[in-house]
């Protein structure tokens, strides 16, 4: 197997993975990456959404050679716990999780139309997050943080 130079998280990185590996594949069992969770495999339900080159894609149907030389941020390059990203903090705060299985999908999906869109109104982030599956029901929490998020980011701006 050829070597794969990836840039996860802000670091260099290479790792031995076939042409048939998929990105997330290759964060989880490679990198040890646990935010990216494998969910569907068909890249419907959002739990192993990733940022490449900042904007949010399913992991699980990206060919990870076919983002060499890209930038892959994770959930876990998102934030730290000693300093979580604004979007973490919030979904802390609102309480927005269950289960949790959906969270990461959630948080990055979130972040991305905030760094993109920083005053969304309640309907785009409904409509940002559709494609993202919950099936624990805390959708009401979750817009909440998203919201609770974006305001924070207002108020630092």
């Amino acid at each position: 197997m050829p070597g794969l130079s990836l840039t996860v998280n802000a670091q260099a990185v290479v790792v031995d993975a076939t042409r048939e590996a998929t990105l997330l594949h290759v964060l989880r069992n490679e990198l040890g990456l646990n935010g990216p969770k494998y969910g569907c495999g068909l890249g419907q339900c959002g739990a192993c959404t990733v940022w490449v080159d900042g904007v949010a894609a399913r992991s699980c149907v990206i060919p990870a050679h076919g983002v060499a030389g890209r930038e892959i941020t994770t959930l876990e390059g998102l934030g730290t716990r000693a300093a979580w990203h604004p979007v973490q903090a919030a979904f802390e705060e609102a309480q927005a999780a269950q289960c949790g299985y959906c969270l990461n999908g959630m948080v990055m999906q979130a972040a991305a139309l905030l760094a993109r869109e920083p005053h969304p109104s309640e309907e785009r982030i409904r409509a940002e997050l559709s494609a993202n599956l919950c099936r624990c029901g805390t959708h009401v929490e979750i817009i909440r943080a998203v919201q609770l998020a974006a305001s924070r980011l207002a108020a630092d701006a």
